[in-house]
């Protein structure tokens, strides 16, 4: 039944019981009269019996009229008065004290410990830690310990990460389709996934000793791998709106995330950096490489008198660090089970059926707040990945610190560690746009620093630190205000259900995608440059080609964001503005399917 009749209904009821209770010393015609309308209308509402089922017989709504007459004159005795008996008679003291416990206890409900923060947040982990590994040392160990050649490096790159794009959509989709279980409808996926994440992410790290194929091995399991950490963190990101309802907790959720996650890429970074560093990577010198005769012939000698002393040694190193990362992933995803419990959205609850998959999709592709939003952060997060991924290189070889390099990543992702709670305090106290302006834009001046300077070190582990306040910034915010734009839609389509998914999984996609295009785009360019396999030094072009990747594309790329965030519309009036008029709904929600089971305590 509509909602407006339901309280049209409920309004003529309580009118009728009054007016009769008020006319039972006046007339039993007129009084029987009103008890008929009301008793019918309970009848309707309350019991589980067919619409088409009699009213109950008169003799029980007198029993009911009897009853509020006794309860009027008895207040009436108490010098309460006509009128306020006659308006409030009904919520008796008692029902009033039961309702505010039970909206006390509800409350108490949706507030989350800092176990179940902390056990969320563990879940994000994962992906940060084997993204960031992936990030910062996969292309360097495809060109320098596979030994693969660059066009095909460039190949595995963009196909892994264009894939990966395209099965974030793909999940959503699965997702939208699972029917709710025992453990949920997000948690099976996380769950069953693990395994064979982990099995695919060691072979990747593995060189396989076959003279040809070794392009379709690693482009085999590099995707595979992406298709399943997918499985994974499609369904996690999409579990913030179903650990509470309140969007201050899912903030603070969020906030705990964010600071795990950072702490991931910092344990990916280390843990890969550090166990790779411990073993000394040979290269080539440049008269063996650059000799104009027999060149080839000298870099095959070198290739075979070298790769089975350290090479052998680096190869196992990476094993070793992928076996570590490995069992790290199923212990995050062990807690994450253990410590958080999927909730049912109380709209859900009304039915099990959630919106369509291309319906979903098309509402939220004409949601403006959520392109304008995925727009923006499109382009800041393709200058970090730009970064991220041509880091290793341009400290390699541009900068000449060939033994330093996992330092100073490691600088940066410990800078940003701890300067998580700094922007979720800065973004509680001025704002999540003015966070996004004063977060990324701080990176450009670092980042053109690190070029223009000359190369020194202490100078560089200074715009490491520097530059990783930018990078927390980047990686607090957009998961912060997605949770935004899905109230904004609900809102707008408040009969829409189970379309969380479709919003994150479509920005992850289009992340995804366009820094699969700029990573396979910026290692076809070190090919062009005239990039040299296991080289110990690099052409200029090459230097210049690692500067403009990891400066000036990504300056454009940040600036350019910018600009489009001016766009966005929810700030934080209107954000205050949604929160007020979400919970209203969601009270009006609750209180309508609660208002019969009332009337009928009180009668």
């Amino acid at each position: 039944m509509p909602k407006s009749l339901t309280k049209m209904g409920h309004f003529i009821a309580v009118f009728c019981l009054q007016k009769a209770t008020n006319s039972l010393g006046d007339s039993a015609e007129t009084a029987h009269s009103f008890i008929q309308p009301a008793a019918a209308w309970l009848w309707l509402r309350l019991l589980p019996v067919p619409r088409a089922a009699p009213p109950p017989p008169p003799h029980h709504a007198w029993k009911l009229a009897h009853a509020l007459r006794s309860h009027f004159r008895g207040s009436m005795a108490k010098g309460k008065g006509a009128e306020s008996a006659s308006s409030t008679g009904l919520l008796q003291p008692g029902l009033l004290k039961q309702d505010e416990l039970r909206h006390a206890k509800k409350e108490s409900k949706e507030k989350l410990s800092v176990c179940n923060k902390l056990c969320y947040a563990v879940g994000g982990a994962p992906y940060q830690i084997t993204g960031c590994a992936l990030g910062f040392f996969l292309q360097i160990y495809l060109l320098d310990v596979a030994q693969l050649d660059p066009f095909y490096a460039s190949i595995i790159l963009f196909v892994g990460r264009a894939w990966d794009a395209i099965t974030d959509p793909m999940v959503g989709f699965f997702i939208s389709k699972t029917p709710w279980s025992r453990l949920g409808r997000l948690m099976p996926w996380i769950i069953f996934s693990t395994p064979f994440a982990v099995i695919s992410y060691f072979l990747v790290w593995f060189v396989p000793d076959i003279s040809s194929g070794q392009v379709m091995w690693y482009l085999l399991f590099y995707c595979m791998f992406q298709t399943l950490v997918t499985c994974f963190h499609v369904p996690y990101s999409a579990l913030t709106m179903f650990i509470s309802r309140e969007q201050s907790e899912r903030d603070s959720a969020t906030a705990y995330r964010m600071t795990v996650e950072v702490l991931g890429t910092v344990l990916g970074t280390a843990i890969q950096g550090q166990i790779v560093g411990q073993v000394d990577t040979p290269c080539i010198q440049d008269s063996r490489l650059f000799s104009v005769t027999n060149s080839s012939v000298a870099v095959e000698e070198v290739n075979i008198t070298r790769d089975a002393g350290s090479l052998t040694d680096t190869r196992n190193a990476y094993m070793i660090a992928a076996g570590v990362i490995g069992g790290i992933y199923i212990l995050c995803a062990v807690v994450l089970f253990l410590g958080v419990r999927e909730k049912r959205d109380a709209s859900a609850l009304q039915s099990d059926e959630p919106i369509s998959f291309f319906r979903g999709l098309k509402l939220v592709m004409k949601h403006g707040a959520y392109i304008k939003l995925i727009t923006g952060f499109l382009f800041t997060s393709l200058a970090f990945m730009l970064l991220e991924g041509n880091f290793a290189l341009f400290c390699t070889y541009t900068l000449g610190f060939r033994n330093e390099f996992q330092n100073i990543l490691l600088a940066i992702m410990l800078s940003a560690t701890l300067t998580i709670p700094l922007w979720q305090w800065f973004l509680m106290r001025f704002g999540k746009k003015t966070a996004v302006y004063s977060g990324i834009s701080s990176a450009i001046p670092f980042l053109i620093m690190v070029v223009v300077l000359e190369s020194n070190l202490i100078i560089t582990y200074v715009v490491a630190v520097a530059a990783g306040i930018s990078v927390a910034a980047a990686f607090l915010l957009p998961w912060s205000m997605l949770p935004d734009v899905i109230d904004d839609f609900n809102l707008q389509h408040p009969d829409a259900h189970g379309h969380e998914a479709i919003f994150f999984s479509f920005y992850v996609f289009f992340t995804k995608f366009a820094s699969g295009v700029s990573l396979g785009i910026s290692t076809l360019s070190l090919d062009f440059a005239g990039y040299k396999t296991r080289g110990c030094s690099q052409p200029e072009e090459v230097k210049f080609t690692l500067k403009m990747l990891v400066s000036a594309a990504p300056v454009g790329l940040i600036l350019l964001g910018l600009l489009l965030f001016k766009l966005y519309p929810i700030d934080e009036d209107k954000r205050r503005e949604n929160k007020k008029a979400l919970q209203d709904l969601r009270e009006e929600e609750t209180s309508s399917n609660s208002d019969s089971m009332e009337l009928a305590n009180i009668v």
